[in-house]
Order: structure tokens, then sequence, then C-alpha cells
């Protein structure tokens, strides 16, 4: 896999949703992605069940056990990523609660849905980067994403290194890109 880059420019986000919005599975990856700090693996093993109670109501987190770090995870939903996923069940929930919510067209043997898998993901949003002119992006600019733009919107970085389960408040700054762009800032404003 290629080093990845958040998307940095708060329009360019906003022109991915508008482009992903024709596939309402796609368009849905992307919301939670962004707004979460989980893995793609993480995301694609989502089910409805992890969404959503018995009686169709959302649940105010995600819980998911990461496959990575096989830690327990416990993510709030955001308004937008709550919008996005009542739209998305109202007009995609086919009754099974052990569907995975972002389904391939494939069936395993038994009928069960299969989730699309990381290398499609991956192009979904690399495709997409790509029609908005944006080089370096794929499936885990997401994950960056989202801290990214958690950190400049002043999230301490140690809350951030947690909620990455990176080992030092380094390896975060280095993972979303933060520390060249603060080297950069300084080289700009100095300008001798």
């Amino acid at each position: 896999m290629e080093f990845v880059e958040p998307i940095r420019d708060r329009n360019k986000i906003a022109a991915m949703k508008k482009l992903l919005a024709g596939s309402p599975r796609d368009h849905l990856l992307f919301i939670i992605g962004i707004n979460t700090a989980y893995r793609v693996s993480d995301l694609l093993s989502m089910r409805y069940s992890d969404v959503m109670d018995s009686n169709g109501k959302l649940f105010p987190h995600f819980k998911l056990r990461e496959t990575k770090t096989k830690k327990n995870s416990k993510v709030s939903m955001s308004k937008g990523v709550q919008k996005a996923l009542t739209d998305y069940i109202k007009d995609n929930y086919k009754g099974n609660p052990d569907d995975y919510l972002f389904q391939s067209r494939k069936r395993d043997k038994d009928g069960n849905s299969q989730p699309i898998n990381r290398k499609s993901a991956w192009r979904i949003i690399q495709e997409a980067a790509e029609q908005l002119g944006e080089k370096n992006i794929g499936s885990h600019s997401l994950r960056k994403t989202f801290a990214y733009h958690a950190y400049q919107n002043g999230t301490d970085i140690v809350l951030l290194q947690d909620m990455l389960n990176h080992s030092s408040p380094s390896v975060t700054l280095r993972y979303i890109g933060i520390t060249q762009d603060e080297k950069d800032r300084v080289v700009q404003a100095l300008d001798l």
C-alpha cells in the first residue's frame, strides 16, 4: 500500500461527500470513516446490529472490538453520522441485523451478505479523490482525516494518541502530517 495523506481541506471533504452521494454505501463509508478513528478493516466489519437495536433505534455509540488491537472501542455517533445512518438504514436495511453495513454484491455459500473488501474500499476513496485532483488519498486517509481535523480543532494530542492506539504523541503527529505542516509554516513565516 502507498503512503496516504489526510484530506486537509474542508472544501475537498464536502466535495467528496457530494461526489460519493450517488452511492449510499460509499457515502456512508466516507461519513463514518472521517468521523471516527476506526481503521477501514473495522469499518468493513460493521453490521447493522453494531449500530442499532432490534427496534431499529440507533445506538448513541459505536461499540466495536478493533480488529488490529483486539481492544474494545466506544465512539460517539455525531449528528451527521446519525443522519447518514438513518437515511441509509431506511433505504437499505432488509431486516437481518447480521447483514454487513457495507455489503458487497457477493454472498457466501449460504447466501449471507459479505462486506466489501479493503481493496474495494481503497478504490472507492482513491477514485473519488482523483476526480477532485487529490493525490495520495486512500481508505486509510479517512482515519487520518479524522485525526488531523480533530487536532486542528483543538483536541489534545494525548487524547488523539489514545483514540488511535499510538505509542506516543510524536507518532500521532507524524501520522497525521502535523509535524511537516508545522515545519513548513516555520519556513514560510520566516522567509528571510
